[in-house]
């Protein structure tokens, strides 16, 4: 099957990007943004468009998105505001001092992966990889130096692909807190020099 990859998504595509990026995110963010219908509006509402590719089917499906942050916005983000007016003022206090734990700064001239998701009766079709090197094309034609990204230590399937794709390992993050809070153990920086 035939897909393309455009940049941003239109007003349709943002919920089913919205279920992607809880698909693939869920379990890692679930204890802090659950329930899932209420993470996934959240997530809907926050979405930027200007922050995405998208591969998407000839009638505008949504395959795979892969999103990511620079220093003008990102991806999935959101404020203060906005997870007060989506869980509540206690609620947006401690979700808030829960996704600091896993928040990086970024350096200059840097992008930063924002996730990457294929919806999983298309995987295997090289999407993800086709996302990861039209994102690259989109970083150097922005003028980025580098792409920097995190992955889950135990996600081998994720690490194979941007091991393919020129990423190096530069740190091993490992913390207690992360395991408690999103359920994973450690995280690699990987970063890919443009």
């Amino acid at each position: 099957m035939s897909y393309r990859i455009t940049r941003g998504l239109t007003r349709g595509q943002r919920g089913a990007a919205a279920r992607l990026y809880w698909q693939a995110f869920g379990s890692k963010l679930g204890r802090v943004m659950g329930p899932e219908p209420r993470a996934i509006g959240f997530i809907e509402k926050v979405i930027c468009p200007e922050h995405v590719l998208a591969a998407v089917d000839a009638e505008g499906q949504v395959l795979g998105v892969v999103g990511f942050r620079t220093w003008a916005g990102s991806f999935v983000g959101g404020s203060h505001t906005d997870l007060v007016a989506h869980y509540g003022r206690f609620g947006a206090i401690w979700r808030g001092a829960c996704l600091s734990v896993i928040a990086r700064d970024l350096l200059a001239g840097e992008l930063v992966v924002d996730g990457l998701v294929v919806r999983s009766d298309r995987r295997g079709e090289r999407i993800g990889a086709a996302l990861m090197r039209a994102l690259l094309d989109e970083a150097r034609a922005r003028g980025y130096t580098e792409v920097r990204l995190d992955v889950i230590g135990e996600n081998i399937r994720a690490r194979a692909l941007y091991d393919r794709l020129g990423f190096v390992v530069t740190q091993r993050q490992e913390s207690r807190l992360t395991r408690l809070i999103f359920n994973y153990r450690s995280a690699l920086v990987m970063v890919r020099q443009l």
